[in-house]
């Protein structure tokens, strides 16, 4: 079994790097917050006292951070001092841009990397279910697998250096937009007398099928284990998914893309969130939706 150091301990990281330890392997954990410290421990993880630290002696370090500017910062201080024959997998979700840059400073110290964004949310996070879309090259690939594997259920390789991000960025501006366009589906049934019930019952099995629909429901009832179900508790907070289509953004502008369903879903989250639904599950943005028809 490998020694790996874990960076990156939130609501995702530590879910992923408990099931890395039930795997057998060594797990050193690091985190700037004492609580995430904390828990990793009880879940049999060893704390180092700092992001260095953890990294001496690792076959594999994984981070698991904010924004690029963080694992940048990260990155910066543990690639020289992590083990040579060493990967490293970055699993947070960040711009492309950084993600080269993060691939390059790897190069520079001979370190193998992968991007490694993840999609399934804490529900996928603690039961080993998520799909992992990773850009490196494919040695760095192969090395990263074995680890991933314990951690997710679907594992693809997308391409070279920052494939995976634009791969994530990519699949959740069509969440984002689909699950607009169900919500609004659904608030439009309402004001025509259709039951949800009835309405999930002829989209869920005709061309109106999507994730959105039969997975994530943003209605309570038809699909019992929706964040509907509990008061939109995420989950996958809007305030991430306002992240995600910032990013799907600024990545169609430096590529020259039209989006034009992927900018104005941006919107629709950007103003739910300045309401101050920021915490609330994205399948929430149904309330919004309905809110700019004049009803609640």
């Amino acid at each position: 079994m490998a020694t790996i150091a874990f960076i990156g301990l939130g609501n995702m990281g530590g879910p992923m790097a408990a099931n890395l330890v039930k795997a057998g392997h060594k797990v050193v954990a690091f985190d700037l917050v004492e609580a995430s410290r904390a828990q990793a421990r009880a879940d049999g993880a060893d704390i180092a006292d700092s992001a260095v630290a953890a990294v001496s002696g690792a076959e594999v370090v994984v981070t698991m951070l904010p924004a690029g500017k963080h694992v940048l910062a990260v990155w910066t201080e543990v690639v020289p001092a992590m083990s040579k024959g060493a990967v490293i997998i970055d699993s947070s979700t960040i711009d492309v841009e950084s993600a080269h840059a993060a691939h390059a400073l790897a190069a520079k110290h001979g370190i193998a990397s992968v991007d490694a964004p993840v999609s399934g949310g804490t529900g996928g996070a603690k039961g080993a279910t998520l799909t992992f879309m990773c850009g490196g090259e494919e040695g760095a690939f192969a090395q990263a697998r074995p680890i991933l594997e314990k951690m997710g259920k679907k594992i693809v390789h997308c391409g070279g250096a920052g494939a995976g991000q634009a791969a994530k960025i990519c699949n959740n501006m069509i969440l984002g937009i689909s699950m607009i366009a169900v919500s609004e589906a659904f608030a439009l049934g309402e004001k025509l007398g259709l039951s949800h019930q009835a309405l999930f019952d002829v989209a869920s099995t005709s061309s109106g099928q999507c994730w959105s629909l039969t997975s994530y429901c943003p209605v309570p009832g038809p699909v019992p284990a929706s964040p509907a179900n509990n008061d939109y508790k995420p989950g996958f907070a809007t305030a991430l998914m306002l992240k995600d289509l910032t990013l799907s953004q600024d990545a169609a502008k430096a590529a020259g893309a039209a989006t034009p369903l992927g900018q104005h879903a941006q919107e629709i989250y950007k103003a739910f969130e300045a309401a101050g639904q920021g915490g609330v599950d994205f399948s929430g943005i149904i309330q919004h939706v309905r809110n700019l028809a004049g009803t609640t």
